[in-house]
């Protein structure tokens, strides 16, 4: 369905999950991968245009166009790190909880992970992300 704002038309962006996160997110709790969920429509939608408090860039990494997107469920603080890619997806990497977590270990861990999935997703397309 397209949107229509001042700026034009707002097609959707697409959100896909690379193989590794797949079974990452079937380990989360039904409701965190609710939450999650809901988060990835608003993502959908927005795009690159949704920002903080939700979104914010990940410094650190390699990519310049690596994000994390935050929320809160189950007691927990969650980041998950993705990253745009040129055809207008949002490829989902690598999430965590860094409640009670060092954020300086905590976001060296997330980063490092998000990077080294991002890699071989560029390196090897298709074959490395699942459809949402």
């Amino acid at each position: 369905m397209r949107e229509y704002s001042s700026e034009g038309i707002l097609l959707p962006w697409s959100i896909r999950f690379c193989t590794e996160f797949v079974s990452d997110f079937e380990d989360l709790t039904e409701q965190i991968q609710d939450e999650l969920l809901s988060q990835l429509r608003v993502l959908e939608s927005r795009g690159p245009a949704l920002g903080r408090p939700r979104v914010d860039t990940l410094k650190g990494s390699r990519y310049h166009n690596m994000k994390e997107l935050r929320f809160d469920a189950q007691n927990g603080v969650w980041r998950v790190a993705f990253a745009f890619d040129p055809k207008r997806c949002a490829i989902i990497l690598v999430a965590g909880d860094k409640a009670g977590v060092s954020q300086q270990r905590f976001y060296r861990n997330l980063i490092r992970h998000a990077d080294e999935r991002f890699e071989r997703y560029l390196s090897g397309g298709e074959e490395h992300v699942q459809n949402t």
